[in-house]
């Protein structure tokens, strides 16, 4: 299906939030008409950052309440467009009737539409990495867009918290079937990594967990990261640029998905000092990492750094599909923290200024 036109009209799913505020944000400056879609547009701690882009009081963006639990609620605004960002998160990945039921609605309104060519959905690494076995890194360390977690695996089940995983990976089949039967429309999956950067609005601070373990740092508090996992992470506007290129793009074809991150991967020991490294005027003083793991799992640090050293990360399909080049982590750690202080109003934990005339 063709790609849609410069200029063009685009429905973003889940506006309010981290990666779709920037989203709408980008569209505009491309010279875009958007459509945001919020829960609430009347809600102004979540979408007055909307109102005050320039876009808005020209009339070229528009916002619109649309409750991703109400099917419908998007037929009117995908009328006309000629793609979708959808963005949005669901209210309950563990339950997949309502997850089915929420891709299925969204299709119907894409299919009424009549106008739609792309849809763009947006995915998770953990679609393709979240794995109930952590050697099956050892087995498959190469982490690309044709990798897809262990499902064969017993321990891959909601209860053992691999629902996010398992839904977001029938969300890109069941978009994926429906645009093939269709013909008239494409659906391209997005999968990003570990997003960092600067937020839009205040509320995003605690819209991911990313910038919100950094918001803690500036606090005073930094847990050490599940299984010692490293930070994958993506700059949350390459993320959304991602997003723009692959509607643009002539080169996709449906049913395929690329992998929205930087290649770099971050021991959570490295973000937490590179924020005073980065910003020393803040003196912030760097917290301690407390341990969040049970004995047994501690014993095995050594072997999960190991293990997760040896993985590789590739970014080749999403930089030959879009051009995209991604930024470095520091330039994304340094902007996200001063958007929190700055838009956010976090107060940092500081070391007591030294007196000169001390000693």
């Amino acid at each position: 299906m063709a790609p849609i036109p410069k200029g063009g009209t685009v429905a973003v799913t889940g506006s309010a939030g981290f990666v779709g505020g920037w989203a709408v944000r980008l569209l505009l400056d491309k010279g875009y008409r958007v459509r945001a879609c919020v829960r609430d547009a009347n809600d102004p701690g979540k979408t007055t950052f909307l109102r005050e882009m320039p876009g808005y009081a020209s009339g070229r963006l528009t916002i619109h309440s649309a409750n991703l639990d109400e099917p419908g609620c998007f037929d009117e605004i995908f009328a006309g467009c000629h793609g979708v960002a959808h963005i949005a998160h669901v209210s309950d990945y563990n339950d997949f009737d309502y997850v089915k039921n929420v891709c299925d609605h969204i299709v119907e309104s894409v299919e009424k539409s009549g106008s739609v060519t792309r849809v763009v959905v947006t995915s998770s690494i953990a679609a393709v990495i979240m794995e109930a076995d952590i050697y099956e890194f050892v087995r498959r360390p190469v982490l690309y867009e044709d990798r897809y977690p262990d499902e064969s695996n017993p321990k891959r089940t909601p209860e053992r918290g691999h629902g996010y995983s398992m839904s977001k990976i029938y969300a890109q089949q069941a978009f994926t079937r429906a645009a093939e039967k269709s013909g008239r429309w494409d659906a391209i999956t997005c999968c990003p990594g570990d997003n960092v950067g600067p937020i839009l609005s205040a509320h995003q601070k605690e819209k991911g967990p990313w910038q919100h373990n950094i918001e803690l740092m500036l606090l005073g508090e930094c847990k050490q990261n599940q299984a010692y996992r490293p930070w994958m992470t993506v700059d949350v506007r390459d993320d959304a640029e991602c997003h723009i290129r692959l509607l643009e793009s002539i080169s996709v074809r449906n049913g395929e998905r690329f992998i929205a991150w930087s290649a770099d991967a971050v021991p959570v020991e490295e973000i937490n000092a590179g924020i005073d490294r980065l910003l020393p005027e803040l003196r912030h003083d760097t917290p301690a990492i407390t341990e969040i793991h049970p004995d047994h799992i501690q014993k095995r640090e050594e072997e999960l750094r190991g293990i997760w050293a040896g993985v590789e990360l590739r970014n080749d399909r999403m930089r030959a599909a879009t051009g995209v080049r991604f930024r470095p982590f520091d330039e994304s750690l340094r902007d996200c923290v001063e958007s929190l202080i700055s838009v956010a109003g976090v107060e940092p934990q500081r070391r007591p200024e030294v007196d000169a005339s001390d000693g």
